[in-house]
């Protein structure tokens, strides 16, 4: 456990002003909140307390027993006090630092278990959260939440906590002790001590501005390297012939770069300078009132009196410029704190409902009853849509982009609610019915297949842990790409690499739908699954996608004619409305969005097939 002081100069004793600006306002039910993450480790954190109030006071203790080194042992010429006293002292030493070893480890203990319950409650949370979510928050946030700032807490545990007990117990101990042994001269240690911790905080304020400074210079050199040595940055300079200009850029942040760090290295020997001569100066001072009163006043005060004061004295700088640093360690430490309950105490949009019904007869009969939807209050994305497919039925949803064709089928298995209306599985307002049995009935092959960087058994095996052979190779065999599989030299134990880099469009694509298939859902979307692949990968996908279509109840969404026209319903969505409904024939007969659709994408999409 680190317990030092912050030292002066460092970090930890000043903040920026965007920290000052963001600092929390601590009350005592956020400081509650805190420490109820402590509860169910109160009998170790008691232990822990013990332990640096033991710590604490044999630590004070070598210093206590130098004096009667001195005055019982040397000046007496007591040889056998001196060796008893020494030893005493070695062993109060060997015994502080060993309970300080059992409360080092029982406090990092605690702060690990801590953040472990606290990443496993912000992992749950986030699992919890909707779709809505990730779409509006930074991804990058998200994850600091749940690395960096919980990682903090273990920090916040190990050191500002029981810095805090263990610096003030020191402290208590010190001043006792000073007391017993001249009250004068520990009056004296508690006037000078905050004087010579004053200009030492100056100082390190001066050499923590020049350090931030100094980083700022050196974020601005990498500016010039990056941008101008890159290949891109590079070709750019070249062919507007600035070779002159970014190198005389890049003099001047170099030449400011070497004055701060040459300021920043004499402020650092100007900062020792200072220290060396504080400490050096509140220990004189106590051996000449000390010698003032011993010679003149106070013939019971002895030398070995004055050397544990001036020792005692010196204990007391650490804790007193650590505390006076407290502050700012502890506006960080309760900063960190309001960022991560405020993610534990964002509202959950998608709940399962208290008396969830059970789909255990599913047959995928959809309907979206007068449904409105929409992200933004002031911008309306689904208006009015109303429409009911029947169980083992399809149809294909078409529309200019932006029309809301993926929202509506987001609906189905909750990964958004509607604002008005309802979506109906088997007659059953999706919202009542439990959340798993929902999802495990519904299957989505998106656009943007997502793999695990695992083998393809691994991501298969994603969608049913428990599943055969057998079942995973006719899962395979129903999405058209059981044979790629076999004729890889791992077969299904081939990597697919990070996001599945390692395969195709078209083969990722295939092994989303197989993975789907394993799932056995009794409603499929198919969602763009084929609109960013060349026309042989499509025809793959789509011979996979054919057979599901006919065997089970269906929604596509698709920019191909070929998709489309296997559909038992086409629905035309624009800004949010069904403006359309029929077959294909009759829809393009009508010369409305549809037959738009149809000339400007339909059609060409099927032209590039055929020259395919």
């Amino acid at each position: 456990m680190s317990r030092g002081m912050g030292g002066p100069g460092m970090r930890g004793g000043f903040m920026t002003e965007e920290e000052k600006a963001a600092a929390p306002k601590v009350t005592w039910p956020l400081v509650k909140r805190v420490l109820s993450w402590l509860k169910p480790y109160r009998l170790q954190m008691v232990i822990v307390l013990i332990a640096i109030a033991l710590s604490s006071v044999l630590s004070i203790m070598p210093s206590v027993l130098t004096g009667r080194i001195i005055d019982e042992g040397l000046i007496a010429r007591n040889m056998q006090a001196l060796v008893t006293l020494i030893i005493l002292s070695l062993a109060v030493t060997l015994g502080s630092n060993l309970i300080g070893v059992l409360e080092s480890w029982l406090n990092t203990w605690i702060a690990q278990h801590i953040v472990f319950d606290m990443r496993n409650q912000m992992y749950r949370k986030l699992q919890s959260m909707s779709q809505r979510f990730f779409t509006t928050n930074n991804q990058g946030d998200i994850i600091t939440r749940m690395t960096s700032d919980i990682d903090g807490v273990r920090q916040v545990i190990t050191s500002t906590f029981t810095s805090i007990i263990s610096n003030v117990i020191t402290l208590i101990v010190a001043l006792i002790a000073m007391f017993q042994k001249n009250w004068v001269l520990a009056l004296l240690g508690i006037v000078i001590v905050p004087l010579f911790t004053l200009p030492t905080r100056k100082a390190g304020k001066t050499r923590w501005a020049l350090t931030r400074e100094s980083q700022e210079c050196n974020d601005e050199i990498n500016g010039i390297l990056n941008e101008t040595l890159s290949v891109s940055g590079q070709l750019l300079v070249k062919l507007f012939n600035k070779e002159d200009v970014e190198y005389e850029k890049y003099v001047a942040a170099n030449e400011k770069m070497i004055q701060l760090n040459i300021k920043e290295s004499m402020a650092g020997r100007w900062f020792r300078v200072v220290i060396t001569t504080i400490s050096s100066v509140g220990p004189m001072l106590l051996y000449l009132v000390g010698g003032i009163l011993m010679m003149k006043y106070d013939s019971s005060i002895t030398v070995g009196d004055i050397s544990v004061l001036v020792a005692l004295l010196g204990r007391m700088y650490g804790p007193v410029n650590s505390l006076l640093n407290i502050q700012v360690d502890w506006l960080r430490a309760m900063a960190m704190f309001t960022r991560i309950f405020d993610y534990y105490d964002m509202p959950v949009e998608i709940q399962n409902p208290e008396n969830p019904v059970h789909l255990t007869d599913p047959h995928g009969n959809i309907r979206f009853d007068h449904v409105y939807f929409y992200y933004d209050e002031d911008r309306m994305i689904l208006n009015d849509v109303d429409f009911e497919l029947a169980e083992g039925n399809s149809v294909a949803i078409v529309g200019p982009s932006g029309s809301g064709k993926s929202t509506t089928v987001n609906l189905i298995p909750r990964l958004y609610d509607v604002v008005d209306g309802r979506v109906t599985f088997d007659g059953i307002d999706v919202r009542d019915i439990d959340l798993s049995d929902l999802r495990d009935n519904v299957g989505i092959v998106t656009q943007e297949t997502y793999l695990f960087n695992g083998t393809i058994l691994e991501n298969l095996l994603y969608a049913k842990p428990d599943a055969t052979q057998e079942e995973i190779e006719d899962a395979c065999r129903k999405a058209n790409i059981h044979d790629f599989i076999a004729a890889q030299p791992d077969g299904y134990n081939t990597m697919v690499g990070n996001r599945g880099l390692k395969l195709s469009g078209g083969e990722k694509q295939r092994l989303s739908i197989a993975r789907v298939l394993l799932k056995d859902p009794t409603v499929m979307i198919f969602d763009e699954a084929t609109s960013s692949l060349d026309s042989i990968s499509e025809n793959a996908i789509q011979e996979a996608i054919d057979p599901l279509i006919d065997s089970r109840t269906s929604i596509l969404i698709a920019h191909r004619l070929s998709t489309i026209l296997h559909a038992d319903e086409i629905l035309v969505l624009k800004d949010g409305h069904i403006v359309e409904r029929g077959k294909h024939k009759d829809l393009v007969e009508l010369g409305g969005v549809y037959t738009e659709l149809y000339n400007t994408q339909f059609a060409k999409a099927k032209e590039l097939d055929t020259q395919a």
